[in-house]
């Protein structure tokens, strides 16, 4: 019997425009659960570029410990479509605030001083 691997997953680039005029493009790449300082949460991967000839890593944490607070405040759990969609907005807010976001490996949080900011800006 032949086995098949599995088709690589079709990554879509997306573009965003920031106030500033920087155009980044980029796409997500990987989710797994992961740890920081002892710390468990969960790791979005995305690659981004700001010039269209070179991508970077960009890892954004979301601390579990955060996710779990505003839960217990809400009333309900996040989804794991609406925990993907803070992380990819803290991307976003990154692209937004942050002059030059193109540091190699860089890495963002998503935690307890931005998770409910987040969270209403997308009207959750």
């Amino acid at each position: 019997m032949l086995l098949m691997s599995k088709p690589g997953a079709i990554r879509r680039i997306k573009s965003y425009s920031t106030a500033r005029g920087h155009v980044y493009q980029y796409q997500f790449h990987d989710f797994k659960p992961g740890e920081r300082d002892r710390v468990p949460g969960n790791e979005y991967v995305y690659y981004v570029s700001s010039d269209r000839k070179t991508m970077f890593r960009i890892c954004i944490f979301v601390h579990r410990d955060a996710i779990e607070r505003w839960s217990e405040r809400a009333g309900r759990m996040l989804t794991g479509a609406e925990e993907y969609a803070v992380a990819k907005m803290r991307l976003i807010q990154a692209f937004d605030d942050v002059e030059e976001i193109a540091a190699p490996q860089a890495e963002l949080s998503v935690d307890d001083s931005n998770l409910e900011q987040l969270i209403e800006r997308l009207n959750l």
